[in-house]
């Protein structure tokens, strides 16, 4: 029997009326702020007065005058260096631990999820600037049982950029997640055959649990990457000015005092738009290296 056009315009105005909440959003929350900042890139935009355009010269100074913008992106790119591939590894460490079939394995599947979503506070921020400070808890600990010199964790250059990463590897949660969900897919037939052909655990390990799960570590490793290049609230927090010598001065603290420091806007926009590319250009690459690497059943 055939629907009467009334009928099918009002579902049509109730798809659109539930999709609208998120369709505003984007409109208004993230496509606008994108082209606009994309616009004020090319002005002197100081939020007093209005924009006016200067063209590439935002680009132009960020390139040739800023002293800090190389040392920035070193440190960011350092920090993705040190935080990735340890959170990552820690993550499918621990997936694999709470892939085993015991009792109550649930509840430790909670408890470890948890930092994932307290980690990214200010709270835990300055709770882990308490714990490596030159009179916080790690150091209070070393010098009652071993009569360590107390040491300066967060204002030495060597590592005040690992402790930061430290709290990024700690955040493993989410990535924790996709994994144990990857190894749960995993037929137990396949390990079951190559026991029984004498391969040992690592080698089931290496020859059959990476492969499969090499399309959740492709997208773990590239969702994880963007976020350490945005970060901003735990390097703002634990080291406000940089750490010593702005090893510690990571790109999105960089961004945030040109814009809400400085006002300097315009310059801001233009450096946001350079962080996209680079992560755009990572994505691309790491995409084009994946092509023999990634394991997908339909090939």
């Amino acid at each position: 029997m055939a629907q009467k056009p009334g009928i099918l315009k009002n579902r049509d105005n109730i798809a659109f009326a539930y999709i609208a909440p998120w369709l505003i959003g984007f409109l208004v929350l993230q496509l606008y702020p994108l082209l606009a900042s994309l616009y004020y890139s090319f002005t002197d935009y100081t939020m007093m007065k209005r924009p006016s355009l200067v063209g590439i010269k935002n680009y132009i100074d960020m390139f040739t005058n800023d002293v800090y913008f190389f040392k920035s992106l070193k440190a960011t790119f350092l920090y993705v260096l040190y935080a990735l591939p340890a959170k990552l590894a820690f993550a499918l460490i621990i997936a694999v631990i709470l892939n085993q079939n015991i009792r109550g394995i649930n509840i430790f599947r909670t408890v470890y999820y948890l930092p994932s979503i307290l980690g990214g506070s200010v709270a835990v921020s300055i709770l882990w600037r308490f714990i490596f400070m030159r009179d916080g808890l790690l150091n209070t600990v070393l010098t009652s049982l071993y009569h360590y010199e107390r040491f300066d964790w967060i204002g030495n250059p060597a590592t005040s950029l690992p402790v930061l990463a430290m709290l990024q590897v700690w955040q493993f949660g989410s990535s924790m997640v996709l994994f144990l969900a990857g190894l749960q897919q995993i037929p137990q037939a396949m390990y079951e055959s190559a026991e029984i052909d004498g391969a040992s655990a690592l080698t089931r390990f290496f020859r059959i649990t990476l492969p499969m799960l090499s399309p959740i570590i492709l997208f773990n490793l590239i969702m994880q990457m963007v976020q350490l290049f945005q970060e901003f609230t735990a390097a703002f927090i634990i080291t406000p000015n940089g750490g010593g010598l702005k090893t510690t001065y990571v790109y999105g603290m960089m961004i945030y005092q040109n814009a809400f420091q400085f006002f300097r806007m315009g310059y801001a926009s233009a450096q946001s738009w350079i962080l996209f590319v680079v992560i755009i250009s990572l994505t691309l690459i790491i995409f084009r290296l994946s092509d023999d690497l990634v394991h997908y059943e339909d090939k």
